[in-house]
Protein backbone atom coordinates (compact mmCIF):
# COMPACT_ATOMS: atom_id res chain seq x y z
CA UNK A 1 0.00 0.00 0.00
CA UNK A 2 1.07 3.62 -0.75
CA UNK A 3 2.16 5.89 2.42
CA UNK A 4 -0.05 8.23 3.22
CA UNK A 5 3.06 10.32 4.80
CA UNK A 6 5.08 9.27 1.75
CA UNK A 7 2.31 10.65 -0.84
CA UNK A 8 1.94 13.66 1.48
CA UNK A 9 5.87 15.07 1.45
CA UNK A 10 6.54 14.36 -2.03
CA UNK A 11 3.60 16.77 -2.94
CA UNK A 12 4.53 19.00 -1.09
CA UNK A 13 8.31 18.86 -2.75
CA UNK A 14 6.98 18.30 -5.97
CA UNK A 15 5.20 21.86 -5.49
CA UNK A 16 8.09 23.82 -5.77
CA UNK A 17 9.39 22.17 -8.67
CA UNK A 18 8.75 24.33 -11.45
CA UNK A 19 9.72 27.66 -9.20
CA UNK A 20 12.93 25.52 -8.34
CA UNK A 21 13.51 24.84 -12.12
CA UNK A 22 13.19 28.76 -13.30
CA UNK A 23 16.01 29.79 -9.78
CA UNK A 24 18.54 26.53 -10.86
CA UNK A 25 18.15 27.73 -14.87
CA UNK A 26 19.26 31.39 -13.75
CA UNK A 27 22.03 30.11 -11.73
CA UNK A 28 23.20 27.69 -14.60
CA UNK A 29 22.50 28.69 -17.77
CA UNK A 30 21.31 25.67 -18.89
CA UNK A 31 17.48 24.30 -18.86
CA UNK A 32 19.08 20.20 -18.87
CA UNK A 33 21.60 20.93 -15.71
CA UNK A 34 18.53 23.01 -13.63
CA UNK A 35 16.44 19.98 -14.47
CA UNK A 36 19.47 17.49 -12.93
CA UNK A 37 20.24 19.98 -10.30
CA UNK A 38 16.37 20.05 -9.46
CA UNK A 39 16.26 16.81 -9.34
CA UNK A 40 19.66 16.37 -6.90
CA UNK A 41 17.27 18.56 -4.51
CA UNK A 42 14.56 16.82 -4.39
CA UNK A 43 16.50 13.48 -3.66
CA UNK A 44 18.10 15.61 -1.01
CA UNK A 45 15.05 16.98 0.61
CA UNK A 46 13.17 13.73 0.57
CA UNK A 47 16.55 12.05 2.25
CA UNK A 48 16.76 14.81 4.55
CA UNK A 49 13.07 15.49 5.35
CA UNK A 50 13.05 13.86 8.74
CA UNK A 51 15.66 16.30 10.18
CA UNK A 52 13.61 19.54 8.83
CA UNK A 53 13.04 21.17 11.82
CA UNK A 54 10.39 23.92 10.52
CA UNK A 55 12.28 26.86 12.14
CA UNK A 56 12.40 27.83 8.20
CA UNK A 57 10.00 27.86 5.94
CA UNK A 58 9.76 24.87 3.86
CA UNK A 59 10.47 27.27 0.50
CA UNK A 60 13.40 28.44 2.40
CA UNK A 61 14.67 25.44 3.03
CA UNK A 62 14.23 23.90 -0.43
CA UNK A 63 16.38 27.21 -2.05
CA UNK A 64 18.99 26.30 0.58
CA UNK A 65 19.48 22.47 -0.85
CA UNK A 66 19.31 24.08 -4.20
CA UNK A 67 21.61 26.94 -4.29
CA UNK A 68 23.97 24.79 -2.52
CA UNK A 69 23.57 22.04 -5.46
CA UNK A 70 24.13 24.64 -7.86
CA UNK A 71 27.17 26.30 -6.48
CA UNK A 72 28.65 22.74 -6.50
CA UNK A 73 28.18 22.38 -9.53
CA UNK A 74 29.31 25.78 -10.55
CA UNK A 75 32.76 25.19 -8.90
CA UNK A 76 36.15 25.55 -10.81
CA UNK A 77 33.72 25.92 -14.51
CA UNK A 78 33.52 28.25 -17.17
CA UNK A 79 31.05 30.40 -16.96
CA UNK A 80 28.06 29.77 -20.05
CA UNK A 81 28.35 33.14 -22.69
CA UNK A 82 26.34 33.85 -26.06
CA UNK A 83 28.18 34.43 -29.11
CA UNK A 84 28.26 38.00 -28.79
CA UNK A 85 29.78 38.01 -25.30
CA UNK A 86 32.73 36.15 -26.70
CA UNK A 87 33.73 38.49 -29.92
CA UNK A 88 32.21 41.15 -31.90
CA UNK A 89 29.82 41.31 -34.71
CA UNK A 90 31.13 39.65 -38.25
CA UNK A 91 31.03 41.70 -40.91
CA UNK A 92 30.35 40.22 -44.87
CA UNK A 93 30.22 36.43 -43.42
CA UNK A 94 30.66 33.47 -45.32
CA UNK A 95 30.41 30.85 -43.03
CA UNK A 96 29.22 30.42 -39.49
CA UNK A 97 32.44 30.63 -37.45
CA UNK A 98 33.79 28.15 -35.53
CA UNK A 99 31.92 25.65 -33.07
CA UNK A 100 32.25 25.29 -29.57
CA UNK A 101 30.87 22.60 -26.88
CA UNK A 102 27.50 22.83 -26.13
CA UNK A 103 28.90 23.71 -22.32
CA UNK A 104 29.84 27.17 -23.74
CA UNK A 105 26.72 28.43 -24.51
CA UNK A 106 23.38 30.12 -22.89
CA UNK A 107 20.95 27.16 -23.52
CA UNK A 108 16.98 28.34 -23.85
CA UNK A 109 14.79 27.46 -21.12
CA UNK A 110 10.85 26.13 -22.69
CA UNK A 111 7.52 27.84 -21.40
CA UNK A 112 8.61 31.29 -20.45
CA UNK A 113 9.02 32.28 -16.75
CA UNK A 114 9.63 29.45 -14.52
CA UNK A 115 9.19 32.65 -11.50
CA UNK A 116 8.47 36.24 -11.71
CA UNK A 117 9.62 39.12 -9.40
CA UNK A 118 7.22 39.78 -6.64
CA UNK A 119 7.55 43.91 -7.34
CA UNK A 120 9.78 44.49 -10.90
CA UNK A 121 9.58 47.64 -10.30
CA UNK A 122 12.38 47.06 -7.52
CA UNK A 123 15.35 46.88 -10.18
CA UNK A 124 14.73 47.12 -13.81
CA UNK A 125 16.20 43.61 -15.09
CA UNK A 126 13.31 41.72 -12.65
CA UNK A 127 10.89 42.12 -15.22
CA UNK A 128 12.16 40.30 -17.50
CA UNK A 129 14.74 37.97 -15.59
CA UNK A 130 14.44 35.06 -18.23
CA UNK A 131 15.49 36.71 -20.89
CA UNK A 132 18.83 35.49 -22.77
CA UNK A 133 20.86 38.30 -22.32
CA UNK A 134 19.93 38.78 -18.70
CA UNK A 135 20.66 35.38 -18.16
CA UNK A 136 24.25 35.74 -19.81
CA UNK A 137 24.81 38.80 -17.91
CA UNK A 138 23.99 36.56 -14.40
CA UNK A 139 27.31 34.47 -15.42
CA UNK A 140 29.17 37.76 -14.94
CA UNK A 141 28.24 37.32 -11.30
CA UNK A 142 30.11 35.56 -8.69
CA UNK A 143 28.25 32.19 -8.09
CA UNK A 144 27.13 33.39 -4.42
CA UNK A 145 26.08 37.14 -5.46
CA UNK A 146 24.17 35.23 -8.46
CA UNK A 147 21.73 33.85 -6.07
CA UNK A 148 21.73 36.92 -3.60
CA UNK A 149 20.61 38.97 -7.00
CA UNK A 150 18.32 35.97 -7.81
CA UNK A 151 16.68 35.34 -4.49
CA UNK A 152 16.41 38.80 -3.71
CA UNK A 153 14.95 40.48 -6.33
CA UNK A 154 13.49 37.74 -8.40
CA UNK A 155 11.98 35.58 -6.39
CA UNK A 156 11.38 38.23 -3.32
CA UNK A 157 13.34 36.66 -0.64
CA UNK A 158 13.33 38.93 2.36
CA UNK A 159 17.56 39.82 3.69
CA UNK A 160 17.31 37.61 6.55
CA UNK A 161 15.69 34.60 4.63
CA UNK A 162 18.52 35.13 2.00
CA UNK A 163 21.01 34.72 5.28
CA UNK A 164 19.29 31.40 6.39
CA UNK A 165 19.56 29.75 2.58
CA UNK A 166 23.23 30.59 2.48
CA UNK A 167 24.27 30.64 6.04
CA UNK A 168 25.48 34.24 6.38
CA UNK A 169 24.39 37.60 7.99
CA UNK A 170 22.18 40.14 6.42
CA UNK A 171 25.15 42.35 6.19
CA UNK A 172 26.66 40.01 4.39
CA UNK A 173 23.66 39.56 2.16
CA UNK A 174 23.48 42.93 1.78
CA UNK A 175 26.74 44.05 0.19
CA UNK A 176 27.15 40.94 -1.98
CA UNK A 177 23.53 42.89 -3.39
CA UNK A 178 25.45 45.45 -3.97
CA UNK A 179 28.30 44.45 -5.37
CA UNK A 180 26.35 42.22 -7.73
CA UNK A 181 23.82 45.17 -8.60
CA UNK A 182 27.51 47.23 -9.75
CA UNK A 183 28.41 44.28 -11.94
CA UNK A 184 25.00 44.22 -13.75
CA UNK A 185 25.31 48.23 -14.10
CA UNK A 186 28.44 47.52 -15.64
CA UNK A 187 27.96 44.77 -17.89
CA UNK A 188 24.54 47.71 -19.28
CA UNK A 189 27.29 51.07 -19.74
CA UNK A 190 29.98 48.75 -21.42
CA UNK A 191 30.75 45.71 -23.40
CA UNK A 192 32.56 44.28 -25.85
CA UNK A 193 31.96 46.73 -29.10
CA UNK A 194 29.08 47.99 -27.49
CA UNK A 195 27.30 44.60 -27.75
CA UNK A 196 27.07 43.39 -24.05
CA UNK A 197 25.38 46.91 -23.99
CA UNK A 198 22.66 46.83 -25.84
CA UNK A 199 21.73 43.41 -25.57
CA UNK A 200 21.73 44.18 -21.76
CA UNK A 201 19.30 46.70 -21.33
CA UNK A 202 15.90 45.43 -20.63
CA UNK A 203 13.31 45.55 -23.42
CA UNK A 204 10.84 48.11 -23.98
CA UNK A 205 7.66 47.57 -22.30
CA UNK A 206 5.50 45.19 -25.11
CA UNK A 207 1.78 44.21 -24.98
CA UNK A 208 0.86 40.33 -25.34
CA UNK A 209 -1.28 41.20 -28.45
CA UNK A 210 1.63 43.02 -30.05
CA UNK A 211 4.48 40.66 -29.29
CA UNK A 212 1.74 37.86 -30.81
CA UNK A 213 1.51 39.77 -34.08
CA UNK A 214 5.24 40.80 -34.51
CA UNK A 215 5.81 37.35 -33.84
CA UNK A 216 3.43 36.34 -36.59
CA UNK A 217 4.68 38.30 -39.16
CA UNK A 218 7.75 37.32 -38.31
CA UNK A 219 7.12 34.12 -38.88
CA UNK A 220 5.41 34.89 -42.60
CA UNK A 221 8.40 36.87 -43.17
CA UNK A 222 10.85 33.89 -42.47
CA UNK A 223 9.10 30.58 -43.99
CA UNK A 224 8.11 33.11 -47.37
CA UNK A 225 11.24 34.30 -47.64
CA UNK A 226 10.36 37.72 -48.29
CA UNK A 227 13.73 40.06 -46.90
CA UNK A 228 11.60 43.05 -47.69
CA UNK A 229 9.18 42.48 -44.86
CA UNK A 230 11.82 40.96 -42.36
CA UNK A 231 13.80 43.77 -43.01
CA UNK A 232 11.07 45.87 -41.81
CA UNK A 233 10.67 43.79 -38.81
CA UNK A 234 14.09 44.23 -38.18
CA UNK A 235 15.22 47.16 -35.56
CA UNK A 236 17.78 48.84 -37.07
CA UNK A 237 20.46 47.60 -34.82
CA UNK A 238 19.00 43.93 -34.53
CA UNK A 239 21.20 41.09 -33.69
CA UNK A 240 21.39 37.34 -34.71
CA UNK A 241 23.49 34.49 -33.20
CA UNK A 242 24.32 31.07 -34.33
CA UNK A 243 25.26 29.34 -31.51
CA UNK A 244 27.19 26.37 -31.15
CA UNK A 245 29.21 28.29 -33.90
CA UNK A 246 30.67 31.87 -32.82
CA UNK A 247 29.50 33.93 -35.53
CA UNK A 248 26.85 37.05 -34.79
CA UNK A 249 25.75 40.03 -36.91
CA UNK A 250 24.22 43.58 -36.05
CA UNK A 251 21.86 45.35 -38.33
CA UNK A 252 19.43 44.06 -41.16
CA UNK A 253 21.59 44.90 -43.91
CA UNK A 254 24.54 41.99 -42.61
CA UNK A 255 21.25 39.61 -41.77
CA UNK A 256 19.19 40.32 -44.29
CA UNK A 257 22.48 39.84 -46.85
CA UNK A 258 23.52 36.43 -44.33
CA UNK A 259 19.98 34.78 -45.01
CA UNK A 260 19.90 35.65 -48.84
CA UNK A 261 23.43 34.17 -49.12
CA UNK A 262 25.25 31.87 -46.63
CA UNK A 263 22.21 30.87 -45.22
CA UNK A 264 19.77 30.65 -48.56
CA UNK A 265 19.36 27.31 -47.87
CA UNK A 266 16.90 28.24 -45.24
CA UNK A 267 13.94 29.19 -48.19
CA UNK A 268 10.87 27.41 -47.91
CA UNK A 269 11.54 26.56 -44.05
CA UNK A 270 8.24 26.41 -41.58
CA UNK A 271 7.96 27.36 -38.40
CA UNK A 272 6.50 25.78 -35.40
CA UNK A 273 5.61 28.41 -33.28
CA UNK A 274 6.43 27.86 -28.97
CA UNK A 275 7.72 30.12 -26.33
CA UNK A 276 11.80 30.45 -24.97
CA UNK A 277 12.56 32.76 -22.08
CA UNK A 278 9.26 34.65 -22.16
CA UNK A 279 9.55 35.55 -25.61
CA UNK A 280 8.23 33.82 -29.16
CA UNK A 281 10.40 31.18 -30.40
CA UNK A 282 9.82 28.88 -33.33
CA UNK A 283 11.23 25.36 -34.33
CA UNK A 284 12.52 25.75 -37.83
CA UNK A 285 12.53 22.62 -40.30
CA UNK A 286 14.37 22.88 -43.68
CA UNK A 287 12.58 20.54 -46.60
CA UNK A 288 14.69 17.65 -47.28
CA UNK A 289 16.49 17.10 -50.90
CA UNK A 290 13.97 14.76 -52.12
CA UNK A 291 11.05 16.94 -50.79
CA UNK A 292 9.10 14.34 -48.74
CA UNK A 293 8.88 16.13 -45.61
CA UNK A 294 10.76 18.81 -43.26
CA UNK A 295 13.38 17.83 -40.96
CA UNK A 296 14.90 19.84 -37.73
CA UNK A 297 17.04 22.52 -38.47
CA UNK A 298 17.20 25.05 -35.50
CA UNK A 299 15.46 26.58 -32.89
CA UNK A 300 15.00 30.68 -32.89
CA UNK A 301 14.35 32.60 -30.23
CA UNK A 302 12.85 36.05 -31.30
CA UNK A 303 12.70 38.68 -28.49
CA UNK A 304 11.00 42.18 -29.33
CA UNK A 305 10.92 45.62 -27.75
CA UNK A 306 8.84 48.22 -28.58
CA UNK A 307 7.81 47.57 -31.78
CA UNK A 308 10.81 45.86 -33.65
CA UNK A 309 12.33 42.61 -33.49
CA UNK A 310 15.42 43.37 -31.65
CA UNK A 311 17.27 39.58 -31.51
CA UNK A 312 17.10 36.62 -33.27
CA UNK A 313 18.62 33.74 -31.09
CA UNK A 314 19.41 30.74 -33.42
CA UNK A 315 20.22 27.41 -31.90
CA UNK A 316 21.50 24.63 -33.38
CA UNK A 317 21.16 21.80 -31.48
CA UNK A 318 18.01 19.78 -32.45
CA UNK A 319 18.39 16.46 -30.70
CA UNK A 320 18.10 17.93 -27.53
CA UNK A 321 16.13 21.03 -27.78
CA UNK A 322 13.15 19.93 -30.10
CA UNK A 323 12.37 17.02 -27.56
CA UNK A 324 12.79 19.62 -24.56
CA UNK A 325 10.47 21.92 -26.04
CA UNK A 326 7.89 19.31 -27.33
CA UNK A 327 8.60 20.23 -30.99
CA UNK A 328 8.06 17.15 -33.80
CA UNK A 329 10.62 14.95 -34.83
CA UNK A 330 9.99 16.04 -38.07
CA UNK A 331 7.00 17.44 -40.26
CA UNK A 332 5.37 15.56 -43.27
CA UNK A 333 5.47 17.57 -46.90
Amino acid sequence: MTDPGHEAVTARLEGHRRELTGYCYRMLGSAFEAEDAVQETMVRAWRGAGRFDGRASLRTWLYRIATNVCLDALAGRERRARPMDLCGPAVGATSPGAVLDASAWIEPFPSGPAAVAVDPAEAAETGESVRLAFVAALQHLAPRQRAVLLLREVLGFSAQEVADVQGSTVASVNSALQRARAVLAARRSEGADGAATAQARPAAPVGEATRRALADRYAAAFSGFDMEALSMLLHVDATLSLAPHTLWMRGSAEIRAWLTGPAVGCRGSRLVPTTANGSPAFGQYRRRADGTGFDPWALQVVEVSGDAVTDISVFRDTDRLFPLFGLPPHLDA
